[in-house]
């Protein structure tokens, strides 16, 4: 039997992880496994010494951001100075 990440072999002394969706991984494929497979809601930041979590980047930032990025000229449109031709037939 295979790692579902890595595709190594598992060895039976060794600690493999047996996941909800039925994947056996290493030990030390696990992070890796929760992160690409499942993909679990996260946000990245900071810890003070107070123990307060300190977000990077709100996601509404984050949206507003992608946004920007994506709001230009849709691309599928034909400019209206550009002739359209007839398809050879």
């Amino acid at each position: 039997m295979n790692c579902t990440v890595c595709g190594n072999p598992l060895i039976f002394d060794r600690v493999v992880f047996h996941c909800s969706c039925d994947a056996f991984v290493h030990a030390y494929c696990w992070d890796e496994h929760v992160l690409k497979g499942h993909r679990p809601p996260f946000e990245i930041g900071s810890v003070t010494l107070d123990s307060e979590f300190i977000p990077r980047e709100s996601p509404a930032e984050e949206q507003v951001a992608v946004a920007q990025v994506t709001s230009g000229p849709a691309l599928d449109e034909p400019d209206s100075e550009e002739e359209t031709t007839a398809p050879l037939e």
